[in-house]
Protein backbone atom coordinates (compact mmCIF):
# COMPACT_ATOMS: atom_id res chain seq x y z
CA UNK A 1 0.00 0.00 0.00
CA UNK A 2 0.83 3.61 -1.05
CA UNK A 3 1.63 6.27 2.05
CA UNK A 4 0.78 9.99 1.36
CA UNK A 5 2.57 11.98 3.81
CA UNK A 6 1.27 16.04 4.07
CA UNK A 7 3.88 17.75 5.94
CA UNK A 8 3.17 20.76 7.51
CA UNK A 9 1.98 22.53 11.05
CA UNK A 10 -1.81 22.31 10.43
CA UNK A 11 -2.28 25.32 8.89
CA UNK A 12 -5.28 25.98 6.11
CA UNK A 13 -2.95 25.44 3.17
CA UNK A 14 -1.99 22.20 4.81
CA UNK A 15 -5.62 20.44 5.35
CA UNK A 16 -6.39 22.13 2.08
CA UNK A 17 -3.72 19.96 0.44
CA UNK A 18 -4.95 16.88 3.07
CA UNK A 19 -7.94 17.47 1.39
CA UNK A 20 -6.85 17.30 -2.30
CA UNK A 21 -4.71 14.11 -1.68
CA UNK A 22 -7.60 12.13 -0.07
CA UNK A 23 -9.99 13.77 -3.08
CA UNK A 24 -7.32 11.99 -5.47
CA UNK A 25 -7.00 8.45 -3.77
CA UNK A 26 -10.93 8.64 -3.92
CA UNK A 27 -11.11 9.58 -7.90
CA UNK A 28 -8.20 7.10 -8.62
CA UNK A 29 -9.97 4.27 -6.17
CA UNK A 30 -6.12 2.87 -4.75
CA UNK A 31 -5.49 2.06 -1.39
CA UNK A 32 -3.75 4.62 0.13
CA UNK A 33 -3.09 5.83 3.51
CA UNK A 34 -2.69 9.63 3.95
CA UNK A 35 -0.98 11.04 6.85
CA UNK A 36 -0.65 14.27 8.39
CA UNK A 37 2.59 15.08 9.66
CA UNK A 38 3.11 17.79 11.87
CA UNK A 39 6.04 17.13 13.61
CA UNK A 40 8.57 19.95 12.61
CA UNK A 41 11.55 17.09 12.85
CA UNK A 42 9.53 14.71 10.74
CA UNK A 43 9.00 17.99 8.45
CA UNK A 44 12.77 19.01 8.24
CA UNK A 45 13.70 15.07 7.91
CA UNK A 46 12.19 15.12 4.63
CA UNK A 47 13.56 17.78 3.01
CA UNK A 48 10.75 20.66 3.46
CA UNK A 49 12.06 24.28 3.66
CA UNK A 50 8.20 25.81 3.19
CA UNK A 51 5.28 24.01 3.95
CA UNK A 52 2.94 22.51 3.07
CA UNK A 53 4.72 19.40 1.79
CA UNK A 54 3.63 16.13 0.28
CA UNK A 55 5.91 12.61 0.03
CA UNK A 56 4.85 9.45 -1.35
CA UNK A 57 6.26 6.53 -0.08
CA UNK A 58 8.95 8.36 2.05
CA UNK A 59 9.95 10.30 -1.27
CA UNK A 60 9.23 14.16 -1.09
CA UNK A 61 7.20 15.29 -4.24
CA UNK A 62 6.77 18.67 -3.56
CA UNK A 63 6.80 21.58 -0.82
CA UNK A 64 5.36 25.39 -0.60
CA UNK A 65 2.04 25.13 -2.55
CA UNK A 66 -0.72 23.22 -2.97
CA UNK A 67 -0.98 20.78 -5.29
CA UNK A 68 -3.99 20.29 -6.97
CA UNK A 69 -5.99 16.82 -7.10
CA UNK A 70 -4.62 16.31 -10.51
CA UNK A 71 -1.14 16.79 -9.52
CA UNK A 72 -1.00 14.74 -6.97
CA UNK A 73 -2.95 11.79 -8.94
CA UNK A 74 0.50 12.28 -11.63
CA UNK A 75 2.43 11.73 -8.17
CA UNK A 76 0.81 8.93 -7.57
CA UNK A 77 1.06 7.64 -10.90
CA UNK A 78 4.90 7.73 -11.08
Amino acid sequence: MKNIEILGPGCPRCKQLAENAEKAVAELGLNVHVEKVSDMKRILARGVISTPGIAVDGVLKGSGRVYTVEDIKAMLAA
